[in-house]
């Protein structure tokens, strides 16, 4: 498994906050309005970021000696609940910063401000997603057997 590049979650990120963005552009010229983010977003971003952490510093431990025994299956799933988080982070950000960037736009409207800020607050949440997802996943990596460990016959 490849490290995830910070530029592909950019990428994702900013496409996602422009279809966001016009996807809420057009619901409103429309009639509609863009739903108000529940608080309870924020919460569970970091909650789930917590959880991806606390499992990560499982394998940093194991990796320093600190942790007797770990089994490589629970490491190598960590490595890809890290990778999920990251990506998750970064698609969560578009969606709530496009929203965000939408109801900055139409302060005229009542509640566009309080909407606006929880949707940046669900967001810089969703950055911490992503940022613990990067983290764990270079907790998870394990670093190549030098050529005289490969070249020794096994006993």
């Amino acid at each position: 498994m490849s490290p995830t590049r910070w530029t592909t979650l950019v990428t994702i990120c900013v496409v996602v906050a422009l279809a966001t963005w016009a996807g809420a552009w057009a619901l409103v010229r429309h009639g509609g309005q863009v739903d108000e983010t529940s608080w309870l977003v924020v919460g569970v971003e970091l909650l789930i970021a917590a959880v991806v952490f606390a499992l990560g510093w499982t394998v940093r431990q194991y990796q320093h000696g600190r942790r007797p025994n770990l089994d490589p299956v629970r490491a190598a799933r960590t490595a890809a609940l890290a990778k999920a988080a990251s990506y998750t982070g970064a698609l969560l950000l578009g969606w709530y910063g496009g929203q965000g960037l939408y109801l900055v736009t139409d302060l005229v409207v009542p509640g566009n401000g309080r909407r606006a800020v929880v949707a940046a607050l669900a967001g810089a949440a969703a950055i911490v997603l992503a940022v613990v997802g990067l983290v764990v996943e270079r907790y998870c990596r394990i670093t190549p057997p030098s050529d005289g460990e490969l070249s020794q016959p096994a006993a």
